[in-house]
């Protein structure tokens, strides 16, 4: 097929353009829907503080530089600045493979955040089994945060397990939607596999349908799942209703019991040991725990009193 002749090179082709063009490049790789929505809305806020209409080939690190400084002045929080730069410079690292630009943003580093877990009281509310005259979709919700605190998987990962995932005698499940697209065997303690045989047996179904489903056997939205997890640990008189914290707390609770990290790191499916190193900044049992146990003071035998 002849080239066509257009009105535009490539050296006019707009930010907002070649960010369309990456989006469609990153689609194509096999990246999550819920992954290219967070990069269009990362650009919508960026296209506040940067002209999208000005050309790639035009736009230069004093224009990122003014963004950045631009985002600051409206006080958006580090986090938020350093995850919509983080964001722009995959597109840019997009557009230096291709050849369009040799331009890297300028890193922000986003400030050290308190990643909140349930506490051991919190827990044992929510993990105190429900009355067997209780609905399906309570005792199916039990399951799901006894599941989610066994695995420390991610909400979107827990939708999508099919019944045939689950090797009871195996005692592991496998994990096919991940965010990094990698699956994922993980192994599942004797309680919980005890838990999933009554629930699977409870459940029904066959091998291709969804584990966790509504009570029509219909896979679970994501609205749906986080509706669900607020009222039934609202219901069990837990506020906190986030389940991305049970991952955060699975992950803590392993550290604070002395597991290695690269194994944490495996079962979190972090492809880098740096994401899995922000836990150690939260896990303050252990620390609380070695210092009492090897403090100076403690091997003074003299009397202060």
């Amino acid at each position: 097929m002849k080239k066509k002749i257009t009105m535009y090179t490539s050296q006019s082709t707009s930010i907002q353009e070649r960010f369309s063009q990456f989006l469609s490049a990153a689609s194509a790789k096999g990246f999550s829907p819920k992954t290219i929505q967070v990069y269009r809305e990362h650009l919508h806020c960026i296209s506040k503080h940067l002209d999208l209409s000005l050309p790639l080939s035009l736009l230069s690190k004093a224009d990122l530089e003014s963004a950045i400084s631009s985002m600051r002045a409206s006080n958006l929080s580090p986090n938020s600045i350093s995850s919509y730069m983080r964001a722009f410079n995959s597109f840019l690292s997009w557009c230096r493979m291709e050849g369009y630009t040799d331009l890297s943003a300028p890193a922000y580093k986003a400030k050290d955040t308190w990643k909140e877990t349930y506490t051991d009281e919190e827990l044992k509310k929510l993990l105190q089994k429900p009355s067997p005259y209780c609905s399906f979709c309570e005792y199916r919700n039990w399951i799901i945060v006894q599941f989610l605190l066994n695995s420390g998987c991610r909400a979107a990962t827990v939708r999508n397990i099919l019944n045939g995932d689950v090797d009871l005698k195996a005692r592991q499940v496998v994990f096919r939607h991940t965010k990094t697209g990698k699956i994922q065997v993980i192994p599942l303690c004797s309680s919980l596999a005890a838990h999933l045989q009554d629930y699977i047996q409870i459940r029904g179904g066959s091998a291709a349908e969804y584990l966790f489903c509504n009570e029509h056997g219909e896979m679970l939205t994501e609205n749906a799942l986080r509706l669900a997890i607020a009222r039934y640990n609202r219901q069990r008189g837990v506020q906190k209703t986030s389940i991305h914290m049970f991952r955060h707390t699975f992950a803590t609770s392993l550290l604070d019991a002395g597991v290695d990290i690269r194994y944490i790191q495996a079962l979190l499916g972090h492809s880098s040991i740096s994401t899995t190193q922000i836990y150690t900044h939260v896990s303050t049992r252990q620390q609380t725990i070695l210092l009492s146990e090897n403090h100076p003071r403690n091997k003074m035998s003299f009397s202060l009193g």
